[in-house]
């Protein structure tokens, strides 16, 4: 049986970025000891806040992906 998560993340978005912003992301995964998808959720909530409406609509169903 797998382990329980709090707070599962079921939904991958794929971007393409260049091999310079690869790089840069990468680079940054490692000084900072975090994973780059940590990172982008970072960067996701830095334009749209986890707080935001939009966040909250989503939780209730009020938004379809």
């Amino acid at each position: 049986m797998g382990k329980y998560k709090k707070n599962p993340k079921y939904n991958i978005i794929s971007i393409r970025v260049s091999d310079e912003e690869l790089k840069a992301i990468a680079h940054e995964s490692q000084t900072t000891n975090r994973t780059i998808s940590d990172l982008m959720r970072e960067a996701l909530h830095k334009i749209v806040p986890p707080s935001t409406s939009c966040y909250e609509s989503y939780e209730r169903g009020g938004i379809t992906v």
